[in-house]
């Protein structure tokens, strides 16, 4: 194999260790140099969209440890790889990427080194990992292109074992199934662009080629990595995935010991697809492990013993048993983890920015607020962090966004608490679910109560275009005044007052007796002015209270009641 900063004369036939590490602090540099281009590709003209900065912030928590060791096995990368990307996880971006690398781990950690046969099956078992935790797969994303490079990398495989030649197929795929997202994703082709997930798993797959010829590359293994801050860094993701709002009220999750292997898995799981939503299945030889968000819980048990015997079972959060090897690895890392006792029978982390906003939830009885929202997603770790120091037995976690949902129920297993994460995707969610606590009441009574009440608020936003943008079949120049809706764009101008009215118009109804409008950055009193009267004329019957919430992002934030 070619030493660093030479060229290679003969193809890499091997994969050891060493030079997997080598792969990954390469992949995470090149991320980190290019990711303000990878963020540029999203196609959603409010700047919320930063592909690049998640994967980078993600992929960088990874180097940061891998740095640190020398003459690593390969067994030893991949559970230092495995495990700082599921802490350092941003976005949904950050959490596919981390999935990609966890499900390559899988089949690289029992060898000592592999070949070019083996490192494409590990590609293959990451696409298909990440693939099982999306609840509804959408072609003509990072997935796709994974799926299509790792599949087309085992064919190639077959008559050429050498990794070299194999990484090079498996990118010539991918840069196929990147241009044809064009083709899948209607939004994609208005836009003109490719995915900019796919994109950066292409630039991921480059470096690792890069450093596996020991061509020269960005990364200097005799300098420390350059890493974001990551609290400074906006991070943000715009994605497809689940988009849809939470309309099943019981969290269900079991394990079963397999007793007929001959059933498959899959079946399983379009089963659970049919009754529920946010569905995970994961499976090896022995167990089954199942999470689902259902009405009819007594029929998923029912289904899952068709596989076999439940071991465990429980109908809200259940506290995984397979994840206690992680979570023992995690805080032997963070050894400033300071767990509070649990003095009180509730407590609460809420997920917010804007010095307003934040005041509202710690009023309402917040415990911890962990800085983050739009452009912010905060990690697993900041979450976990904020869990420890909230001094109750059980921990309610409201996320106020869809993109940190996810990070916020991978923080679950890894607590000693009980922690219930609220899917709340908007400010005006998590303020209604706070509202409707009740400190005498269970648990699961909380927080059907706390899904109840968010069904009842609608949410809105003023904000402006970014960039020039065809989206949801609207032209969209940058400065552009936009409405917002449950996340759907109602309108855009170059006129406030037309935005603020045409929203208003879209979210109240005769029936509407609460109106609360934060005010955030790009806000003044004229256009707080419009705001007033356009909600007025719309709903005069309501009250409405106007409040400087100080958010980025939105200069509007309404919530109707």
């Amino acid at each position: 194999m070619a030493t660093k900063g030479s060229i290679s004369q003969e193809p890499a036939s091997m994969i050891n260790g060493e030079a997997l590490r080598d792969m990954i602090l390469e992949a995470a540099a090149e991320i980190e140099s290019k990711k303000e281009l990878i963020n540029a590709l999203n196609v959603f003209p409010v700047p919320d969209g930063d592909t690049g900065t998640n994967m980078s912030l993600t992929l960088n928590n990874a180097a940061a440890e891998l740095s640190k060791v020398q003459a690593p096995s390969l067994k030893r990368v991949c559970e230092i790889t495995s495990d700082a990307l599921l802490r350092g996880a941003r976005g949904n971006s950050g959490v596919i990427t981390s999935l990609l690398f966890k499900g390559m781990a899988k089949v690289l950690k029992n060898e000592s080194s592999v070949d070019g046969a083996l490192f494409a099956d590990a590609l293959a078992e990451g696409s298909a990992t990440a693939y099982k935790a999306v609840m509804k797969p959408a072609e003509g994303t990072i997935l796709t292109v994974s799926r299509v490079s790792a599949e087309s990398a085992v064919r190639f495989a077959r008559k050429n074992r050498s990794a070299e030649e194999v990484l090079r197929h498996a990118i010539e795929s991918a840069e196929r199934a990147l241009d044809n997202t064009l083709e899948q994703n209607p939004v994609l082709k208005k836009a003109g662009v490719v995915d900019a997930g796919g994109y950066g798993y292409v630039v991921i797959l480059k470096a690792m080629l890069v450093s596996l010829t020991g061509e020269p590359g960005l990364y200097n293994k005799d300098a420390a990595p350059v890493l974001p801050t990551a609290m400074t860094v906006e991070t943000a993701d715009f994605s497809s995935f689940d988009t849809e709002e939470i309309t099943f009220t019981y969290c269900t999750e079991f394990m079963v010991k397999r007793g007929d292997h001959r059933r498959s898995p899959a079946k399983l799981r379009a089963f659970l697809d049919s009754i529920g939503d946010c569905v995970v299945v994961v499976d090896d030889e022995n167990l089954i492990k199942v999470h689902v968000h259902t009405d009819t819980p007594d029929r998923a048990l029912g289904e899952g013993l068709k596989y076999g015997s439940l071991i465990s079972v429980k109908v809200e959060n259940m506290r995984e048993q397979h994840m206690k090897k992680m979570q023992d690895e995690l805080e032997n890392k963070m050894q400033d983890r300071v767990i509070a006792e649990p003095v009180n029978r509730y407590g609460f982390v809420s997920v917010a920015a804007g010095e307003g906003v934040c005041s509202i939830f710690r009023d309402l009885g917040v415990d911890s607020v962990v800085e983050g929202g739009q452009t912010m997603n905060p990690s697993t770790e900041d979450i976990l962090r904020a869990v420890d120091a909230t001094p109750a037995q059980t921990v309610f976690v409201l996320p106020n966004n869809k993109n940190i949902i996810m990070a916020a129920q991978q923080a679950v297993p890894l607590s000693e608490k009980e922690v219930i994460v609220i899917e709340s995707r908007t400010i005006p969610q998590g303020v209604s679910a706070m509202i409707s606590y009740d400190p005498e009441a269970s648990a699961e009574d909380n927080k059907a109560a706390m899904a109840e009440a968010m069904k009842a608020v609608a949410s809105g936003q003023i904000t402006f275009a970014a960039r020039d943008s065809d989206f949801d079949g609207k032209k969209i120049r940058e400065g552009d005044f936009m409405c917002l809706s449950e996340g759907k764009l109602v309108h855009n101008s170059r006129r406030f007052e037309d935005v603020a009215k045409k929203l208003a118009k879209t979210m109240c109804s005769r029936q509407s007796g609460f109106i609360t409008v934060f005010s955030g950055e790009g806000s003044d009193e004229n256009t707080d002015k419009a705001v007033e009267e356009a909600f007025k004329s719309a709903a005069p019957n309501a009250e409405i209270n106007m409040v400087p919430g100080g958010q980025p992002v939105y200069a509007y934030i309404v919530s109707v009641e």
